[in-house]
């Protein structure tokens, strides 16, 4: 990881900058709202390309005056009120309500001569003087926003286990809860350096299911429970988990046309409510990341990450979890205003530091690979999206991780073909009902995509597609087929969300080897090596004990003010399992205050 530092750093001093601003942390229900501008507008936003997340302030501000530039009669109330609500949110680059091309209505809610993101009441004087902000200070040559960070929630869930006698469990009613206290500081400095950091202290009462996964890719690495997205926990009481979560990097420009990112944080790539390339699923990692554009039609991201492999075996009395590499590069083209195709490839490798021939950024990193004795993972991928008639999305991912043309023609379900898939589709305004956004999904990986091997050169998770023992792609791992049905609703303040799926995968009988391995591995842990396959061939989605989850999530939002919520959620799941123990349903009631945080969505 040196060699990206002394790269970045190179940069850094070598080159001049220009002005920067910091991202957007990802946050499902605020890049709907951006995604859904972008669809409105009928064509692809200029300033980025919405298949990389996360956003920067600056593109997202763009858009909005796109929008004010070309308005439509189409747009509803609801539609100013979060035009008013992005821009407020990034308030000191949306510049003066009257720059707008259509001052009427997109500054009709606004007073003369208050300025953008201006509060009324401000607190104490000198805190919330901008609505979107707990403090902010603005100079020639320094912008501040300082935003507390909190979350308390509680709720009760109810448990039954179809077969408790087998299980084991009592089942009943469990107490859950959220305690989350923080800080989020970000800005800019001399108008060309970009900064962000967040850090939460954490207390929580997973529900029964999320308890389960966590078990279910901590039991191999010698943790004890893990927080899904998050790395290391300690447990208190009976199912309580306490952990620190942390972000921060820096960004700016470099050669006008490439912005560079470094620090710790997550990134993503696609489209959906999933991706199969690169999700935030796992926890953040340290990562070097390098966006390059050419004018409105490409977009090339290079993404350098330092990954953790907590499986591992650790020398005794060392405590240094072992590191891994990750490189990915995802070509984006707007072929025109209503397609746009890219193309994605990554290497997870192993080496006491970064290997300098995955530094060259513009290869082919398969190539690299098979030259150096094919010992590292290798993945390929393409994408695509259209956008037309001002309410509709298609789009779509393909990961290739081993493919043999041949053995798929036979159709004897070789092991080798291990592939990923995605289809979906967003229908905005559906049936003509202002604010009505519906959206279908499609999903389904292979037995044994992600998986790599271990060898006396590379030990157990070295380079496998995972970082902290968590899927850096789907949380459902391999071997998995989703439909996810989602609708959101949004009436000013007021939005209502629902999540519905139908989960079907295949798990690893509950027996295990004298070593702790499983006794078999039927390709959906993807912590787990494929050479200790179950067969060549016959192999199938589903395969091993065989689960299928019901999944129905609703929540209502109501947003008190700027950027603090309340939200009332119910959550219904039904898992039927051939092993007859994991058959239980779930009931879950939940209220909670968030405050300046992302509503985290726990959908498997």
């Amino acid at each position: 990881m040196r060699s990206i530092v002394y790269v970045f750093f190179f940069l850094f001093i070598s080159v001049s900058v220009w002005a920067q601003s910091p991202f957007v942390p990802l946050n499902t229900d605020y890049y709907h709202l951006i995604d859904r501008l972008e669809i409105r507008q009928n064509r692809w936003a200029e300033g980025f390309h919405s298949s990389v997340k996360p956003y920067n302030r600056h593109s997202i501000i763009r858009l909005t005056d796109s929008l004010a530039a070309h308005p439509t009669r189409e747009l509803s109330d609801t539609d100013y009120f979060n035009y008013d609500y992005l821009r407020d949110d990034s308030w000191e680059l949306a510049g003066s309500p009257t720059d707008s091309l259509n001052p009427d209505p997109f500054t009709r809610h606004l007073l003369p001569p208050a300025g953008p993101g201006d509060s009324r009441k401000p607190f104490l004087k000198n805190f919330y003087r901008k609505k979107a902000d707990f403090y902010s200070l603005q100079t020639p040559d320094f912008d501040l926003h300082v935003n507390p960070v909190f979350n308390l929630g509680l709720g009760l869930e109810n448990v039954n286990y179809r077969y408790a006698e087998e299980a084991g469990q009592p089942g009943g009613r469990q107490e859950l809860f959220v305690n989350t206290r923080g800080l989020e500081v970000r800005g800019t400095i001399g108008k060309k350096l970009g900064f962000y950091t967040y850090f939460s202290d954490n207390q929580v009462i997973f529900p029964e299911y999320i308890q389960r996964y966590g078990d279910r890719y901590s039991r191999d690495n010698g943790i004890e429970g893990s927080a899904p997205g998050e790395s290391f926990i300690k447990r208190f009481g009976q199912n309580g988990v306490d952990y620190l979560s942390a972000r921060g990097y820096i960004t700016f420009d470099a050669l006008k046309i490439i912005n560079i990112q470094f620090g710790h944080d997550r990134n993503f790539f696609g489209n959906g409510f999933r991706s199969l390339f690169l999700s935030d699923n796992s926890p953040p990692a340290l990562f070097a990341k390098f966006s390059t554009r050419f004018g409105r039609r490409i977009q090339y991201t290079n993404l350098f990450s330092h990954l953790l492999n907590t499986q591992a075996p650790l020398p005794q009395g060392d405590r240094l979890i072992p590191p891994k590499f990750a490189t990915m590069h995802h070509l984006s083209v707007n072929i025109n205003d209503h397609i746009n195709v890219g193309v994605f490839e990554a290497t997870v490798f192993s080496r006491d530091r970064i290997d300098l021939n995955y530094l060259n950024p513009i290869i082919l990193y398969r190539y690299v690979e098979s030259g150096q004795g094919s010992a590292d993972n290798a993945l390929l991928g393409i994408d695509f999206k259209a956008n037309f008639l001002s309410h509709y999305l298609v789009y779509g991912q393909l990961m290739l991780d081993e493919f043999r043309i041949n053995a798929l023609r036979a159709g004897n379900g070789d092991w080798t073909n291990k592939f990923a898939f995605q289809l979906g589709a967003k229908y905005i305004d559906a049936f003509g009902v202002p604010n009505l956004d519906l959206q279908a999904e499609l999903n389904l990986a292979r037995p044994y995509t992600y998986s790599h091997e271990a060898s006396p050169r590379v030990s157990a998770g070295q380079t496998n597609y995972a970082h902290f023992s968590q899927p850096l792609a789907h949380p459902l791992g391999a071997n998995f087929i989703e439909q996810l049905f989602i609708a959101r609703y949004q009436r000013k303040r007021l939005s209502v969300n629902g999540i519905f799926g139908l989960m079907t995968f295949g798990t690893d009988p509950p027996d295990v080897e004298p070593d702790g391995r499983p006794s078999r591995n039927y390709g959906g842990n993807i912590l787990l090596d494929y050479t200790d396959r179950v067969s060549e061939d016959g192999n199938f989605i589903g395969q091993g004990r065989k689960t299928i989850v019901t999944y129905a999530d609703l929540r209502a939002s109501y947003m008190v003010r700027h950027n603090v919520f309340l939200d009332a959620r119910f959550l219904y799941r039904y898992q039927d399992s051939q092993y007859r123990p994991y058959s239980y349903t779930s009931q879950v009631a939940s209220l909670a205050l968030r405050w300046n945080l992302p509503y985290r969505n726990w959908v498997f």
